[in-house]
């Protein structure tokens, strides 16, 4: 099951089977789903975080199923799973992943997907897939948007557990704090300061960061000056000279 809680302009989903080490069966699939779609479309949220309980983050998909035979059901099963992914890229809203324990398979799909990770010293990361000798799919394309192509194949295909320290190291968890109480403060600081942003100004920078790296630079240089142009013709950019002026009175 997926725990919702809402507060201070915050979403937080936790992914509740501790036991199962919140492996994502189709019941969490579907809450995250609904979850995510409600926070995107709730004017009170500002900020989606998601963690796991139970001292994990997630373990990946629950492979106890039995996976589909036929083409027509296993496309829709999976359909749900790149749903979720799908709707967390697109989020007009900052998305955080707060990871202790594992963090492995289809879990670490999930923190990667997120805007933001912030991590536990001790947590492990890992596309374990590879350890059945079947790829991670979904992840491929993921690490592949984020880091180097040499370093984001060795991570696909070796299956590794790879812990947290390698993973800040490269630039993909934004902060490594020690112990669990050490890494709530963290996240409550970063998660507050999402929250603090102008939510208008937050949602047009992510969807010109998503963009721009899918464009060459000059092209996306000619999207920033469109974007400073209606910046500019909003007022937006007038209040910001005069709040920098009156801040400088004081």
């Amino acid at each position: 099951m997926v725990q919702i809680g809402k507060q201070d302009g915050v979403t937080t989903l936790i992914l509740n089977r501790p036991k199962q080490r919140n492996a994502l069966d189709a019941g969490v699939i579907d809450g995250l789903i609904q979850a995510i779609e409600e926070a995107e479309a709730d004017d009170a949220t500002r900020c989606l975080v998601i963690r796991g309980a139970g001292g994990n983050f997630c373990a990946g998909r629950d492979l106890s199923m039995a996976p589909e035979r036929n083409l027509a059901a296993a496309l829709a099963a999976d359909e749900t799973w790149t749903k979720v992914n799908r709707l967390l890229h697109r989020m007009t809203k900052p998305t955080v992943a707060v990871v202790e324990g594992y963090a492995v398979a289809g879990g670490f799909t999930l923190a990667m997907i997120c805007d933001f990770v912030l991590a536990e010293e001790g947590a492990h990361f890992g596309a374990l897939e590879m350890r059945r000798n079947f790829p991670a799919a979904i992840n491929t394309p993921v690490l592949s948007s984020l880091i180097g192509p040499r370093l984001a194949l060795e991570f696909l295909l070796f299956g590794d557990l790879i812990p947290a320290r390698r993973l800040y190291e490269v630039g993909l968890i934004n902060r490594l704090v020690e112990g669990a109480e050490a890494l709530n403060q963290v996240a409550h600081q970063f998660v507050g300061n999402l929250v603090a942003l102008d939510p208008d100004a937050v949602r047009m920078t992510k969807e010109a960061q998503r963009a721009a790296r899918n464009m060459p630079l000059i092209d996306a240089l000619e999207m920033g000056k469109l974007g400073n142009a209606l910046i500019a013709a909003s007022g937006r950019m007038e209040e910001a000279m005069q709040g920098y002026a009156d801040s400088k009175k004081d």
